[in-house]
């Protein structure tokens, strides 16, 4: 199975060719009775508590699968793109792949819009075996994928996922694990309709940068396209079961989030992002340190506060020691969204 993540293209300057990036991961889904699947489905209804009923649900089973899988590395892929055929490379040891390339002959976009343009994905169909003495390998079409056209100037919002958008509880492990593998995915309260207000202007475009895993990718543009939120582009955290236990926090890696967002920032010079994250986990500190560094780039961060370990007392004292850091005003905090619309 290949699934392939959004990504973006940027316009060259002084051309008519995009440069692209395409990225996913290519896996196998991991045989029912394997020792790794009964051992890792043990865990979670052990950790869970899940009933039967839970154990059979729709919900868990697409949660479940989509971190019980074989890695497929050494995988060639292939896109096609309208007529073209460009070859993407291999997978890596995780089964992950990612090429740049540019392309042309693509109209530019207008002045309300980032559109976005789909391909095509290919790989060799064989089993894990290969193939048979005097057989040839097929590529078949497996599965397609999108990329935005995001031009020079404009509005690019960059946003965390897990309780800023959607509600996850990150700083509870219980609720982190029922809200990542047994409930639907819901968002938070109010929220849809500040990123669709955002949408509207002209040349906006989104970024999700997450500590969510990439396993979760499709699932998680899933929801975002059933909540009504923007569709962006998608960088997440490369995770195994094995990195933490059991199936732990899923935690976000400080220094790698902000390199992904200095890496979008470089790549749109001209562009203003705005910063939006919750008080969970370290989104306050990442944009800060950002907005220090490149404050011509940074239109503002928007920080919703989220109940966690400490008190609230304390959380809000060390989001506002934060803002007095930054320039007046840059840097607000929200626990409703409906405050970010009063304020605005």
């Amino acid at each position: 199975m290949i699934v392939f993540f959004p990504t973006y293209a940027r316009q060259l300057p002084g051309e008519g060719r995009w440069r692209a990036t395409v990225a996913g991961m290519v896996t196998r889904p991991l045989p029912l009775r394997s020792r790794r699947r009964v051992m890792a489905m043990a865990v979670l209804k052990r950790i869970l508590d899940l009933d039967e009923a839970q154990l059979e649900s729709d919900v868990f089973q697409r949660r479940a699968d989509a971190f019980l899988f074989q890695r497929v590395a050494g995988q060639p892929v292939r896109i096609a793109i309208g007529e073209r055929l460009i070859d993407v490379g291999q997978t890596d040891r995780a089964g992950h792949f990612r090429a740049t390339f540019d392309i042309d002959g693509i109209e530019p976009p207008g002045d309300s819009v980032c559109p976005w343009i789909s391909y095509s994905g290919f790989v060799d169909d064989e089993d894990q075996s290969g193939p048979a003495d005097g057989e040839t390998k097929a590529a078949v079409a497996s599965a397609g994928g999108r990329i935005q056209l995001i031009g020079d100037h404009g509005l690019s919002v960059i946003s965390d996922i897990d309780d800023t958008v959607k509600v996850t509880n990150v700083a509870n492990r219980r609720e982190l694990l029922a809200n990542t593998f047994v409930r639907e995915f819901r968002a938070v309260p109010g929220i849809v309709g500040i990123y669709r207000r955002w949408q509207e202007e002209p040349q906006t475009a989104f970024h999700y940068v997450s500590a969510s895993p990439w396993q979760l990718a499709r699932c998680l543009g899933g929801f975002l396209d059933a909540a009504g939120l923007p569709a962006g582009s998608m960088h997440l955290k490369l995770f195994r079961l094995k990195d933490s236990t059991p199936l732990g926090r899923l935690p976000s890696r400080k220094r790698s989030k902000r390199r992904t967002i200095e890496q979008i920032m470089d790549e749109f010079p001209s562009r203003r992002f705005l910063l939006v994250g919750d008080s969970g986990e370290r989104d306050p500190e990442v944009y800060a340190a950002i907005a220090r560094r490149r404050p011509e780039q940074v239109a503002g961060i928007l920080i919703r506060q989220v109940d966690g370990k400490a008190p609230r007392e304390k959380i809000r004292s060390r989001l506002d020691r934060l803002a007095r850091r930054l320039p007046a005003g840059l840097m607000r905090i929200f626990t409703e969204p409906e405050e970010i619309t009063a304020n605005s």
